[in-house]
């Protein structure tokens, strides 16, 4: 019907790939910075790990070290406490390299994109000089209009898109969170059973294996927090939630079960459910405003789709 139909429908397909250019090369910037961070924290674990290890071994092989521990009190519980402090660090070092392991294949996906559009930009100028000449011969009054509603409507589609993008990470990002205070609260349960009515070793382990369960959880979060923050990067908001971190040392507290041991658990545990409480509302109210702006979005581009027709049956 329009000479410019087929400009147009090329135009707006490159400047679909210009977004997807600059909405991966900002995912690169994120993933650059997270795989950084994580970087860090292996170093500064593995040491960890070293000296905890160390510890351990001192213990376990007598000497002057465990002189000392049996002077301060029970050699067996001094050594329990110290693999305790040990299997965490080794936990949290596992799960760094988890999920190192994770943010290494979504930047290789990254690239693997960049390389697919890297010339989008010089593609959609050059298309976008077409269409100038097109429009000078034409002497079309509406042309320009036209060209400016084509680009505002490739621009909305893509807003709309990575809008539904980061709240399907935000909905995802709240599940994952959810179940990290599910695992706290029974943790929190059987905490508080154990220190009320002293329920022993049996309570340590049921509470032991509600926290294992928190930790593997929280990475998960981690996860879903980390696709959350480079999909809000996409739309310009800059975040970096952490998950807390989810003490599992606690089953060497066997060693000391006592009323006072246990409220100091009960606190550890209630202390790290108020931390991911504060998340998981961050992350509803993120989901919330999402769901606004993509609302507010999809009236745009209905105003803009009218305006065109408009402009075409005048």
């Amino acid at each position: 019907m329009m000479i410019f139909d087929g400009i147009d429908d090329d135009l707006r397909a490159a400047r679909e790939r210009v977004r997807r250019l600059e909405r991966l090369t900002t995912q690169r910037q994120g993933l650059a910075l997270q795989l950084d961070e994580v970087g860090q924290l292996l170093v500064e674990l593995e040491e960890r790990l070293a000296e905890e290890e160390k510890d351990v071994s001192r213990l376990e092989s007598g000497g002057f070290t465990a002189f000392l521990a049996g002077l301060a009190g029970s050699k067996e519980e001094r050594l329990a406490k110290e693999r305790a402090e040990a299997q965490a660090v080794r936990q949290r070092l596992d799960g760094q390299r988890s999920r190192l392991g994770w943010l290494e294949t979504d930047m290789a996906a990254v690239e693997s994109g960049l390389a697919e559009v890297g010339t989008a930009r010089e593609e959609y100028a050059a298309l976008l000089e077409r269409k100038e000449r097109m429009l000078v011969e034409s002497g079309d009054p509406r042309g320009r209009e036209l060209t400016d509603i084509a680009k505002r409507l490739a621009d909305t589609a893509a807003d709309l898109r990575e809008h539904e993008e980061a709240h399907q990470a935000g909905t995802e990002a709240a599940q994952a969170v959810g179940q990290v205070l599910h695992s706290l609260g029974s943790a929190r349960g059987a905490s508080r059973w154990d220190m009320l009515s002293g329920g022993g070793g049996f309570a340590d382990m049921v509470e032991h294996g509600h926290l294992r369960n928190a930790d593997e959880a929280a990475w998960h979060a981690q996860r879903s927090l980390d696709v959350l923050s480079r999909e809000l990067a996409d739309i310009g908001v800059r975040v970096n939630p952490q998950m807390p971190e989810v003490d599992t040392r606690w089953f060497a507290d066997m060693f000391f079960d006592n009323i006072v041991v246990d409220a100091i658990k009960h606190q550890r545990i209630a202390r790290t459910g108020e931390a991911v409480t504060e998340i998981a509302q961050w992350v509803r109210d993120t989901v919330t405003s999402l769901a606004a702006r993509h609302a507010e979005l999809g009236r745009q581009r209905d105003q803009l789709v009218a305006r065109r027709e408009e402009l075409l049956a005048s």
